[in-house]
């Protein structure tokens, strides 16, 4: 099993880079953010992922543990195989995924080719109770996941994250702005002071 590698990189293109280790090329597969961060010519350490079938191996390789971790978390979910975990993870940043998940936003999924409401849905069903210990490895967004889960199950911040949604904010960025908010304010009144943050970009 391969942890990581750790070479040259002497190839990329839009799928995938080869790491040259020991003078054996390595094709992994990877997102659109690993593979921006590879410089042909340049050493690079991938963390990766062996998929193994009948008929074929393939490696994936990302430029992070937790971006690893994402992978490994939506290919566990039934329906979502590893081409489609890289379609997500190219399309949204693994902070991004966290928090459309927590804030159950079908729409956000679904903007990756090829992903429909139904796999969304399960998505977010089955890897809403595990993001959250997922994401206290990003400090960027640790805080943020913990506080839209709360607010999407509260009847008074639901209600103003739903208003929001319907004025055209996503739901991750309305839940977001909502979370920020003192729950105990008049529903109007916190659809205000969300509107306040979503103007100012959170």
């Amino acid at each position: 099993m391969f942890y990581s590698l750790t070479g040259k990189t002497i190839s990329k293109n839009l799928n995938y880079a080869v790491v040259e280790c020991a003078g054996v090329g390595f094709l992994c597969l990877s997102s659109a953010g690993t593979l921006s961060d590879l410089t042909v010519g340049e050493t690079a350490t991938l963390f990766t992922h062996l998929n193994v079938r009948e008929d074929t191996l393939s490696l994936f390789g990302f430029s992070t543990e937790y971006e690893l971790q994402w992978f490994r978390m939506l290919i566990s979910v039934n329906g979502v195989g590893p081409k489609v975990a890289l379609a997500i993870l190219s399309e949204l940043t693994p902070d991004r995924l966290a928090l459309s998940i927590s804030a159950g936003d079908v729409k956000a999924i679904t903007r990756v080719s090829g992903i429909g409401p139904k796999i969304a849905q399960r998505i977010i069903l089955d890897l809403k109770d595990k993001v959250g210990t997922l994401a206290q490895s990003s400090e960027a967004v640790s805080e943020d996941v913990g506080r839209v889960a709360a607010v999407t199950d509260m009847p008074a911040t639901g209600e103003a994250v739903a208003a929001l949604t319907m004025l055209g904010y996503s739901q991750s960025d309305a839940a977001v702005a909502v979370s920020k908010v003192d729950p105990s304010l008049p529903v109007e009144r916190i659809i205000k002071e969300a509107l306040k943050l979503l103007s100012r970009n959170l």
